[in-house]
């Protein structure tokens, strides 16, 4: 990683500089732009590209986990309100919204999480985060933007500068929100029920990015319908009768029952769901026993369970509790403990609001640009909103220059996901990305009433 990472450190270092400061300059006046000024979204991004890049680097620095945002909430707010939006904090947590109305015209929501993840950064960036954080179990380690949300709060910013500072080219309400807890799938469920759409306007359209890691700087994705799927959490605590190792004729041996559950769960997906419809059951954590020759009580399982529509979803889940009892029942075992936790629901982007951004983002970056959308069994919480009845749609902006994609394939390697600790995106090129192609689409919804 050290070798092939060379070039990129270099060329970092000249586009994003070493400088790091502790208040964002985005706040400050344009010399080259005013409230009134009518310049075209990339120049105008490309003029102040270097305000937003030290957004993100402090962003990147300072990194914080679900439902702890107390700082990057408070650093967007200060932003925002000085932006001429009007703030509200608090709201499902340490989420943010703010509203700017500019005469009469549809409202339209852009989201942005503000969340980080509990990851080691072994990037070799120079603004790296060093920031640290202590689990339950007492272990320490580290906190890292490594799904991108940092790109995603700088672009929000850039993008509710643009608009306050060109109110000329709009007509309408722009709602700006920042999420808490995305990684958790809890926050967009905490700022509804804390009345995100009673309290504020509701709006006709809600936008939001994903960064990319495997699809180069300047391309973006989209997809109308399904695109990320159901997430849910299974504990199953499989229950038997320990003694010793030497006599397991007169115990009920619960690591063979969790052997025996496993390869009974891979036949729910092969076996019962249709071919057509998507679904994996993984069971990501099993642990029981204490020692060699001691054969414990119980064994525990712990599985993510993805899906798409709500029916297979629920039968999924159904086998899995079904399956659990028949095991139990086979070994002669005590009933297991089934804990289902519905996480995430899978996020379907709206066909007419993603055929109308199809085009448009084809006309503005070029259909050569344009990366046709795969389903992802990944999960985003962004999809609450749609089903609270807002027509909604998540694109996916490249982050990694097509350079680096092309050195990992000549090493036979692929490049790092999001949730690795040595993810980086190459930040001012996924910036005027997603930048130019959200304005884009805010100013075709909030065109002016003629």
């Amino acid at each position: 990683m050290r070798v092939r990472s060379c070039t990129a450190i270099v060329l970092l270092a000249v586009l994003l500089g070493n400088e790091m400061i502790d208040t964002p300059r985005v706040l400050a006046e344009s010399p080259t732009t005013s409230a009134v000024a009518t310049t075209a979204p990339a120049p105008w991004f490309e003029q102040n590209q270097e305000n937003f890049l030290e957004l993100y680097r402090w962003l990147h620095q300072h990194p914080e986990l679900s439902f702890e945002e107390e700082k990057t909430a408070a650093k967007l707010a200060e932003i925002w309100k000085q932006l001429g939006f009007e703030m509200t904090t608090g709201v499902g947590g340490h989420g943010i919204v703010g509203i700017m109305h500019n005469g009469k015209g549809p409202v339209v929501m852009i989201r942005t999480d503000l969340d980080a993840l509990p990851v080691t950064e072994q990037t070799p960036v120079p603004f790296a985060s060093t920031v640290q954080s202590t689990r339950e179990d007492g272990s320490s380690t580290g906190v890292m933007h490594a799904c991108g949300h940092d790109i995603h709060m700088t672009n929000v910013t850039a993008v509710g500068r643009y608009m306050s500072e060109h109110r000329d080219q709009w007509s309408g309400t722009l709602m700006i929100i920042g999420q808490p807890a995305e990684e958790l799938g809890e926050g967009a469920k905490a700022m509804l029920n804390d009345g995100l759409f009673e309290r504020f306007p509701k709006p006709d359209y809600a936008l939001a990015i994903h960064v990319s890691a495997d699809k180069p700087t300047g391309a973006i994705s989209l997809m109308p319908g399904y695109s990320l799927a159901n997430v849910d959490s299974v504990d199953i605590t499989v229950k038997g009768r320990g003694g010793h190792g030497s006599a397991p004729h007169s115990t009920i041996d619960p690591i063979v029952q969790a052997a025996d559950l496993v390869l009974s769960l891979q036949m729910i997906v092969s076996r019962e769901v249709k071919p057509i419809e998507p679904a994996v059951v993984t069971v990501g954590s099993i642990h029981g026993g204490t020692k060699h020759n001691v054969i414990g009580d119980d064994c525990k399982l712990q599985l993510t369970v993805r899906s798409y529509s709500e029916e297979v979803r629920q039968q999924v889940l159904a086998a899995i509790r079904r399956r659990a009892l028949a095991v139990a029942m086979a070994h002669n075992a005590e009933e297991p403990d089934v804990l289902i936790s519905q996480g995430t629901p899978s996020l379907r982007n709206d066909d007419e609001l993603t055929a109308r951004m199809t085009k448009l983002f084809s006309d503005v970056l070029g259909v050569e640009n344009m990366v046709p959308g795969e389903q992802s069994m990944g999960g985003e919480d962004f999809s609450r909103y749609g089903i609270a009845g807002v027509p909604i749609l998540m694109y996916s902006v490249g982050s990694v220059d097509q350079s680096r994609l092309d050195r990992f394939e000549q090493l036979g390697i692929p490049a790092p996901s999001l949730h690795s600790g040595i993810y980086y995106p190459d930040a001012p090129e996924t910036l005027k990305t997603a930048f130019t192609t959200m304005t884009a689409s805010l100013l075709d919804l909030l065109q002016p009433s003629p």
